[in-house]
């Protein structure tokens, strides 16, 4: 059987102000990559704020109208502001208050990896000027952009000037470059055991929520010992289970810190399968089980969560806590899951690798992440603290 291949757009986007700070808007454009039509359009009146707040709200809803279009597809975005595409680009720090907060929501859009981002000169961008500038003529008769008759048409464009180029891939290498600052290290924590472990009962969101067994808040005290004699950990990020709160919150106690909960942390919705073997479901639910293992878009039986679905949300809580705490070391603790998924997004490995890996109760895993996307995996399932 012959793959499909994803779509490829081009996102052209822009935002203006007159002013600067004064009244605001943005515009957008999705193109077809292979044809150069334009497929949608975007644009707003945003009230008074800077061009650089619009030009990075014109990005998100470029980004949001492409991942509309097909959420997996690899994406090109153009724009002429130079400090957007490098700042996006992770060349340049973001260090306004204003653009932090918009550039983490424009990469929780798309998984890293899928978007690129290229400079092109204002006479290239003309078709996102000229949709910003009709959102400020609206905003100033006082009424919002309407998309004309003729909008988010299939017709075909002019040709570009030159091909879309695939999205930059992070660089390999043994180390990243200096210039690239302190990346932000998330140590990986699973929860202790609980009475389900270890029968390897499925657990996820939608089942009874499990408390830490006896051996689990033992595990969870022997983590906290090993981590406080490491001294790394400057933050604690945990998933909303019981489960992972109390292993948190016995390590977060050890080192003198806070435990913030993360919903995008939590682990798979099972459905029907929760608290049931693999066995008893392989019984149970042979199809569905066999399709689940198949096809990562693939949902346990009665559940509204696919592993697609899953690294969607995996991926938006990774960003929010990178945005969070650039250059720190975080304990996250979650599920095996939204941890093998972590692991497999920075491996830039398929989604059948989830299956591949084996994340023993408490054990820890380490992800450095770097300001140009780059991810290096430092740990995988150490348990020598429980030894």
């Amino acid at each position: 059987m012959i793959g499909v291949s994803p779509r490829r757009f081009i996102v052209e986007a822009d935002g203006g102000s007159r002013g600067n700070p004064g009244p605001a808007g943005y515009g957008a454009v999705v193109r077809d990559a292979d044809t150069g039509a334009i497929i949608a359009e975007a644009a707003e009146f945003i009230g008074h704020a800077t061009n650089n707040v619009a030009e990075y709200r014109g990005l998100i809803a470029g980004l949001r109208a492409a991942h509309g279009l097909d959420p997996d597809a690899s994406v090109d975005v153009r724009m002429d502001s130079k400090l957007v595409v490098e700042q996006m680009s992770g060349r340049w720090k973001i260090k306004h208050p204003d653009m932090q907060p918009l550039a983490a929501e424009a990469r929780t859009v798309f998984p890293r990896g899928r978007v690129a981002y290229t400079w092109i000169p204002r006479e290239r961008n003309k078709d996102a000027d000229r949709l910003a500038n009709e959102a400020m003529d609206a905003g100033r008769a006082g009424r919002q952009w309407e998309p004309r008759a003729a909008a988010a048409s299939a017709v075909p464009a002019a040709p570009l000037e030159e091909p879309l180029p695939e999205p930059a891939a992070p660089r390999a290498g043994w180390a990243a470059p200096a210039d690239l600052g302190t990346p932000t290290t998330f140590v990986l924590l699973r929860h202790g055991e609980t009475a389900l472990t270890p029968q390897k009962r499925f657990s996820g969101s939608g089942g009874t929520d499990p408390e830490l067994s006896e051996k689990g808040r033992w595990q969870a005290d022997r983590v906290a010992e090993a981590l406080a004699a490491r001294g790394t950990v400057q933050a604690v990020v945990s998933s909303p289970m019981r489960r992972t709160r109390e292993t948190a919150e016995a390590v977060a106690r050890r080192l003198g810190l806070e435990v913030r909960i993360e919903d995008g942390l939590r682990e798979l919705d099972f459905g029907a399968w929760e608290g049931l073997t693999f066995g008893e479901v392989q019984q149970q639910y042979p199809d569905d089980l066999n399709a689940w293992l198949a096809s990562s878009k693939a949902k346990p039986t009665g559940s509204s969560e696919s592993f697609a679905s899953l690294a969607h949300r995996t991926g938006v809580a990774r960003d929010k806590i990178i945005a969070r705490h650039p250059g720190r070391t975080v304990l996250v603790v979650s599920h095996v899951s939204p941890i093998k998924t972590l692991v497999r997004l920075a491996l830039g490995a398929p989604p059948d690798a989830v299956y591949r890996m084996e994340l023993s109760a408490a054990s820890l895993c380490a992800v450095q992440y770097y300001a140009d996307g780059n991810a290096s995996l430092r740990l995988l399932n150490d348990t020598g603290h429980l030894r």
